[in-house]
This record gives structure tokens, C-alpha cells and sequence, in this order.
């Protein structure tokens, strides 16, 4: 947007934030007893497809309830009606809260974030702590030519934020998209790491990405293995050999300091569903913050009240949902 529609941005932000708490652009889990007590985990959601606005707090509530994180999600609002709408692609109010966090997980696509959010999240990347990007994380942003972010756009020289800081940009969809759905697999060579302790394999609806490299020091986790059709009984395709679908890496930023990171393309809403990938996630969560030593031999990753999610898909968003109505139901 140009310079003018931020004033006109701000000013009805501050009216809504005048007619609601601003806690109440985002919501809050606090933590209770577990290997996370004390440390804040801030999700940052917000992609058109996948539903991130509904899985992130259900992941928040297990990571608080069962492990005793802090979470906090964070969602694109409406600055008018202070609802979170995924098709608002230039505000997600709350970015602050990065600044105090032991972790970020990056469920975003392609936002075109203004300074004074985009700031926080560049302040956080180079912070040498854990970074966990999900799914769409990879285009995570996608700022115009002459933004003073563009070279974290997703399709930048260098591939922006998701292969410079994950490992890899958008590319394309190697599993034809809703035709195929995708198991994943440990690498063998990886099976005996703390981050995979519990998990078996992965059945998700979603497809794997076409990513067949990873940048910097990048090693795949699991593999994803495109399989024939959407269930998971389905054979696989066999003229698609795997390609990665979880890794693990380091970045170094700004500062100088190496930060853990965990990535993973998948993490459709049904997705969730399987609680191995669950564990996998909050494993990585642990693993990140240098808990590995606490990962147990299966992390409880009941699912905290109920989760019926939306189906994927553009603009099929649940419409006038408000943070403070996402409480920590049993």
C-alpha cells in the first residue's frame, strides 16, 4: 500500500483498539506446570488456504495446557471489526510480542506487513532463538518492488525470508493438489533423534511441496511420499519418489547469533488431526528451546476442547470470529 493508506490504516486500528482491548486482537494461553513453564511461544498465523487461524490455537492450547508454554497467537485482523479475516494481508496486530518470546512459529502467506510490524518479526529472526515455520511459511511475505523489505519477498534473488531464513521459497506443488495426498516418513538415519522421538508416520491431506533442495546447512527430517489418491491406504505414486517434507537447519542473522530452526510444508487443518504430527511439533518445540533432554518417549498431545476445523481452501474462512471468543474450552 502507499504511504497514505497507512495513516488511514492507522487511524481506524486506533479506533478499533478504542472500542476494543487491544489484547483483544490476539489471545493469550498462559502456561501451567511442565518442562515449558516460564518460557513464551508467539504464533504469527495468517494464510488465505489452509487455516492456520484455526490449528495455530489449537497447537497453543495443547503447548500451554499439557507443557506449560506460554502461547500466544497472533491473526490478521480487520482493522474495521477487529475480526480475524486471512484475506487482510497488511495487519497482524501484537507483533511486539515477539520481542519477549523464546520461540516464533511462522504460519503466514504471502503478507505485506508495515514497518512497524515487519520490524519485530526481522528483530525476532535475527535474535539467534528458535524459528518454526509451517507449511505456507515458505512464501511467508510479499512486499512490492520498492519496499524496504523486498528482498524477504518470497520470490527475491535469493529466495526471501523462507530460503534464506527456512531453507526454501515457494517452488510449486509436486503432489497434484488435492488428488494427492502425501505419507510421511522419518529418515532413517534420523530416527533416533530426541525431535522424532514418538512420531510415527504422517498421513496428511495436504500435498508435498516440490522442494527438492535445502539451503545453508539444511537436512531433511521426514520425507513425503505423494501417494494416489486422499486417504491414507492409498498406494503410493510411485513415479514420485519423497522429497522432503520436515528439516531441520540453522540461521545466522544480523547479529550473529545461530538459531535452531524446524520447517515443515506440512499442516493442512486436517492435518492436525494426526497426532504424530502433533508430537512432531511440539517435540520441535522442545527440541528448539534446548529441551530435548525433556522430550519423553510419547509427548501427550491430546487435543485441549474441541477442533472441528474449517475445510482448506480460499476464502473459506470462518467469518466474524473475534480472538477473545477462542478461550481454552475443555
Amino acid at each position: 500500500m502507499r504511504q497514505f493508506d497507512w495513516v488511514a490504516l492507522a487511524v481506524v486500528t486506533v479506533c478499533v483498539v478504542n472500542s476494543v482491548r487491544a489484547d483483544d486482537l490476539w489471545v493469550s494461553y498462559p502456561g501451567g506446570d511442565g518442562p515449558g513453564k516460564g518460557k513464551r511461544i508467539v504464533f504469527v498465523t495468517g494464510d488465505d488456504e489452509y487455516r492456520s487461524e484455526e490449528s495455530m490455537p489449537m497447537l497453543a492450547k495443547i503447548l500451554a495446557r499439557r507443557h506449560g508454554f506460554d502461547c500466544t497467537v497472533l491473526f490478521a485482523i480487520d482493522p474495521k471489526t477487529g475480526a480475524i479475516d486471512p484475506s487482510v494481508q497488511n495487519n497482524i496486530p501484537g507483533l511486539e510480542k515477539l520481542d519477549d518470546a523464546d520461540l516464533m512459529v511462522m504460519f503466514t502467506r504471502f503478507r505485506d506487513l508495515p514497518a512497524g510490524q515487519m520490524e519485530h518479526v526481522l528483530k525476532y529472526t535475527n535474535s539467534g532463538k528458535l524459528i518454526i515455520g509451517i507449511r505456507t511459511a515458505t512464501h511467508a511475505f510479499n512486499f512490492p518492488r520498492e519496499s524496504p523489505f523486498a528482498k524477504w519477498t518470497w520470490n527475491a534473488p535469493d529466495g526471501g525470508w523462507g530460503r534464506t531464513v527456512l531453507g526454501e521459497t515457494w517452488i510449486s506443488h509436486y503432489g497434484n493438489h488435492m488428488q494427492e495426498s502425501t505419507r510421511g516418513t522419518v529418515v532413517p538415519d534420523r530416527k533416533d533423534e530426541p525431535i522424532v522421538r514418538g512420531v510415527g508416520d504422517i498421513w496428511c491431506e495436504t500435498d508435498v511441496y516440490g522442494i527438492k533442495s535445502l539451503s545453508g546447512d539444511g537436512k531433511p527430517l521426514l520425507m513425503g511420499q505423494p501417494l494416489q489418491g486422499m486417504k491414507p491406504t492409498d498406494p503410493p505414486n510411485t513415479d514420485k519418489p519423497p522429497l522432503p517434507v520436515a528439516w531441520t537447519k540453522s540461521y545466522t542473522g544480523i547479529e550473529g547469533k545461530a538459531a535452531r530452526v524446524f520447517a515443515t510444508t506440512m499442516g493442512g487443518p486436517n492435518d492436525f488431526k494426526d497426532e504424530n504430527l502433533r508430537r512432531l511439533l511440539v517435540n520441535a518445540c522442545y527440541w528448539g528451546i534446548g529441551l530435548e533432554e525433556k522430550i519423553p518417549e510419547k509427548n501427550d498431545v491430546q487435543i485441549v476442547g474441541p477442533y472441528s476445523p474449517t475445510r482448506l481452501g480460499f476464502d473459506k474462512y470462518q467469518r466474524g470470529v473475534k480472538p477473545a471468543e477462542l478461550t481454552m474450552k475443555e
